[in-house]
Parts: structure tokens; sequence; C-alpha cells
């Protein structure tokens, strides 16, 4: 099989539909508190397939409302701003790459898997005081090169599937082998067509190595998160393999033990949740 180029697959990667609207804006309002509450229900009722999506998530167990939630304004006043946003963008996100024929590739466990990470950064990034609206996003972005892959190449990507199955090496490390290039590089030429910022760039590239020089502190943020998450048996990859969390990472946040051991109880609990959520 011909290795794929990266440059080709950047090109290939315009393809594929474009983000919603809403999700270009709430991307590009990550790092600001000036997206009004009118504003984004407005917006989000503008796309019809997003409001009924975001809403199924909003009356999922996993957010636990008491009450039937029939409109995003409901939404927001039950649930908070924060928390509508985060499923505006998981709901669009997942939107644009649907289901294809790639056999032996799992689109629920992924986005489960990705929702598992998102809160599991969000609750890191509380704990070392950055914006938690940004480590959600990183952690839902951060395997979003294999998406691009499975929905591009969905044969050639059987093939790595297949040659993980019997390996036991990583997924990166099954893709370099079979296709010539890993999902990170895919994901970071995605950030860069949708215009992704550099910070979110780096922390897709860099959630695998978040030790090498200027993969910034979100990426090891997302990198302890994956972690947690496979750890915790949120995951895409077969059982037997393992992954490994960096110990200059975890130190480089200046987190005592005790703060794993909560950070794994909550990420537990949500995990729970997750499993009787239909996300």
């Amino acid at each position: 099989m011909t290795p794929l180029v990266l440059d080709q697959v950047a090109v290939d990667l315009k393809d594929l539909p474009s983000l919603p609207a809403i999700v270009m804006d709430l991307l590009n309002a990550l790092e600001r508190d000036d997206l009004k509450l009118e504003i984004l229900s407005k917006k989000i009722n503008q796309d019809p397939a997003l409001t009924a999506k975001t809403l199924r998530y909003a009356n999922s167990p996993f957010y636990g409302t008491q009450v039937k939630v029939t409109t995003i304004q409901q939404a927001i006043g039950l649930m908070g701003l924060d928390a509508v946003k985060q499923m505006a963008l998981a709901a669009g996100l997942s939107g644009c790459f649907p289901r294809n024929d790639c056999y032996g590739f799992d689109h629920k466990a992924f986005w489960r898997h990705a929702n598992a990470v998102a809160y599991t950064a969000k609750l890191i990034a509380r704990r070392v005081e950055l914006n938690e609206d940004v480590a959600f996003t990183a952690g839902l972005l951060h395997d979003i090169g294999v998406l691009g892959l499975v929905t591009l190449y969905p044969y050639r990507y059987e093939q790595v599937i297949d040659y993980q199955s019997q390996s036991l090496i990583t997924q990166r490390e099954a893709e370099e082998r079979i296709l010539g290039v890993d999902h990170t590089q895919v994901g970071a030429s995605l950030a860069r067509a949708w215009n992704f910022s550099e910070t979110m760039r780096n922390a897709i590239i860099g959630h695998h190595h978040p030790d090498q020089h200027g993969s910034g502190i979100l990426a090891t943020i997302v990198h302890i998160a994956d972690g947690i998450a496979h750890m915790l048996g949120i995951s895409t990859i077969p059982r037997r393999q393992m992954i490994s969390v960096s110990v200059t990472s975890w130190s480089s946040l200046n987190l005592d033990p005790a703060s794993l051991d909560t950070l794994i109880e909550e990420a537990t609990i949500k995990f729970k949740k997750l499993d009787q959520a239909d996300l």
C-alpha cells in the first residue's frame, strides 16, 4: 500500500463538511466571557439538527435534570451557559463526521472516550486554575484526526485497526506503519483547516508527547485526562494494551497524590453517568 503523504491528506481534508457556524462561534469565544445567553440560544435554534441533539444531551441521565428540557433557553436556565456551550460543541462536532463503513471502528465508543477526556480535562483545569472551557474543548478534539482518517480513508483505516488488534503496539504506531501518518498530525492539519487557535493545535498534536518543547500546558492536561480515561476503561483501544502517563507532565501541574485520588473519584462518577447516557 502506498503511504499517505501529509500534504495530500491536508488537501483531502477540505472535502470534509464545514463546521456549523455556531460551533465556530463557540470555538472563537472560548477564552472570552462575552457570549450572551440570548445570542447562544438564538444561534443554536437556527440549526434544527443541532437543537435536537443538544436537547437530547440535556435530557440524558448524564446531566441529571429533574424535568423534561424542551427548549435551549430552558436548558441554559437549568444547567447554565457553560454546560449548554459544551453540549452544543459536542453535538455540533459529532455531526460533522457521519458514521461510515470502516469495519471495526466504533463511532459511539469514540465519542464516549472523547467526552470522558473532555470532562476529565475540565476537572484538571479547575484544579490548576486554567480556562475550563478551553480544556474541555481540547479534550473533546484530541483525537479528531482519527475521525478525519476514518472518514476519508475508511478501508485503509480498517487495516490499521486489524494490525493493531494483532500487535502490542500503540494506535499511532499502527497508523504510521500502515498509513505513513498518524492521527495527531492529521488532527493538527484539520485544526489548521478549521482555523483553530495555535494553542488548540498544539494540544491536539502534542497530547501523546506533552514533554516536547512547545506542546504547552493544554497538551499536558489532555495527556493526563486521556490516561485517566483509558485507565478507567473509557477507551477505544484493546484492553491488553496499556497507555502510559508522563510522570514529568503530572509533576509539572504541581498536583499531589491526594489530588490524583480525588480526580479519579470524580472522573469515575462522571464516567458512570456517561455509561447511562446516549451521547
